[in-house]
């Protein structure tokens, strides 16, 4: 297995340039927010692996994730987070709703000379900031990785513990939001709720030519 390393960020380290890693979660959710992180390390840190070996969020399972939080947050310089509900993505869609959520999570840190490693290939900023888009960066960079920890565990968080409590009939807690045949059947059987994204259901609803028992919405 291939791990994201510190070899884009040495770049700008070497000219005594800090890194931001952003990167987002929630982006393929039929409900609830997307969130976004920003995360700042050391001009020339070391992970020291031996605590948490940092990679896209994805790849991680719940306990490496929990660990990789803690040691993230504990060592990083700055980090901050980003949430933009499921009403603004059906107004502005989702890549404009995760663009902001980043940016809002960019402008929440203290502002220093900063370079922006940035996951994906499509951003824009009115920030005074330059910027690089990695494709598949949360698997290339460790400041995005990191970031894609923060933006995940702080959105299953939020999922478990609201979403969850509101609507204990969707079972938020157990597939946080995504495309699951669990969820399905919960929109079949109880409808949609206001933290669900309608823009996404009916294009899932009309390319799976799901039939459901009651109105969308």
């Amino acid at each position: 297995m291939n791990f994201p390393d510190f070899s884009e960020e040495q770049k700008y380290w070497d000219n005594e340039t800090f890194i931001v890693g952003v990167d987002e979660a929630g982006r393929g959710c039929l409900a609830g927010p997307v969130v976004a992180a920003a995360v700042v390390f050391p001009i020339n840190f070391t992970v020291d692996n031996s605590i948490c070996v940092i990679n896209d969020s994805k790849k991680l399972n719940l306990k490496q994730r929990l660990k990789c939080f803690q040691y993230i947050t504990q060592n990083a310089i700055d980090f901050s987070v980003a949430i933009v509900d499921s009403s603004v993505i059906d107004e502005i869609n989702i890549l404009n709703a995760s663009i902001l959520a980043m940016n809002l999570a960019i402008s929440k840190l203290h502002q220093i000379k900063f370079h922006l490693l940035i996951d994906g290939n499509r951003f824009y900023t009115k920030l005074s900031f330059s910027y690089t888009t990695i494709v598949k960066g949360d698997s290339k960079s460790i400041s995005i990785s990191a970031a894609s920890i923060i933006a995940k565990v702080t959105r299953d968080n939020f999922v478990r513990n609201y979403l969850h409590q509101i609507y204990p009939n969707y079972k938020f807690d157990k597939h946080l939001g995504y495309a699951t045949k669990q969820h399905f059947e919960a929109i079949d059987e109880f409808g949609i709720t206001p933290d669900h994204r309608k823009s996404f259901l009916v294009k899932y609803y009309n390319r799976k030519n799901y039939q459901i028992n009651k109105p969308l919405f």
